[in-house]
C-alpha cells in the first residue's frame, strides 16, 4: 500500500532592493542599540560585582555582541 502526501506553500514576493537595503539598516541600527546598552550596563559593574556574575572585565564585549545577536 502507497501513500502520496503533497503539500504547496504560499510565499509573498520578493522585497524590492531599496525595501531590503532599509530593513536591514534598521536591524542592524537595532543590534547596535542592544550592543551599545549591554556593553555600558555591564561595562559600569564594578570588578566585585562582575566576579560576583562570575564574569570578567574582559568579557564584555563578546557578552555584548552576543546579546544583540540573540535580540
Amino acid at each position: 500500500m502507497a501513500y502520496v502526501v503533497s503539500t504547496s506553500s504560499v510565499t509573498a514576493p520578493k522585497a524590492s532592493g531599496l525595501s531590503v537595503l532599509f530593513a536591514n539598516a534598521a536591524e542592524r541600527f537595532r543590534q547596535y542599540r542592544v550592543y551599545r546598552a549591554t556593553y555600558n550596563e555591564l561595562n559600569q559593574l564594578s570588578d566585585r560585582e562582575l566576579a560576583d556574575l562570575g564574569l570578567s572585565r574582559s568579557m564584555i564585549r563578546r557578552l555584548a555582541i552576543e546579546a544583540s545577536r540573540e535580540a
